[in-house]
């Protein structure tokens, strides 16, 4: 079944705001403990232990720097994501999907709030 409007309503734009602003605090709050993470890092201290150990050790935390850092950066996008739909929201163009102009379907923006693509149309991107 295909929704033919052609915006939410007031009442449903609420509900979608209050999901988002709610993901967007959790998304935030997980972005600051990433960066923290990142700046922390080099708290464990192993000066009594064999120099082979602590460069085994030190190589660990690079990777593991580099693969919190990607986290971050990924954290940081959704958040973009997040705020962007905020702003359709505010000017009543939110799910609206950007390849076809018809609605998304309330299930998938509940399941992805940020989504600007319907399930169709980003299937159809994948071919």
């Amino acid at each position: 079944m295909e929704d033919e409007r052609t915006r939410f309503s007031d009442a449903e734009l609420k509900e979608f705001k209050i999901l988002i602003l709610g993901k967007l605090e959790k998304a935030e709050e997980d972005f600051k403990q990433l960066k923290d993470s990142i700046m922390h890092q080099d708290g464990n201290d192993i000066q009594d232990t064999s120099p082979t150990f602590k460069i085994f050790e030190e190589g660990a935390a690079v990777l593991s720097k580099e693969e919190t850092g990607k986290l971050a950066e990924r954290q940081e996008k959704f958040i973009q994501h997040l705020k962007a739909a905020l702003v359709r929201i505010e000017n009543k163009t939110y799910g609206l999907c950007r390849k076809t102009g018809k609605l998304i379907s309330k299930e998938r923006l509940m399941a992805v709030p940020h989504a600007t693509l319907s399930i169709d149309a980003k299937n159809s991107e994948g071919r």
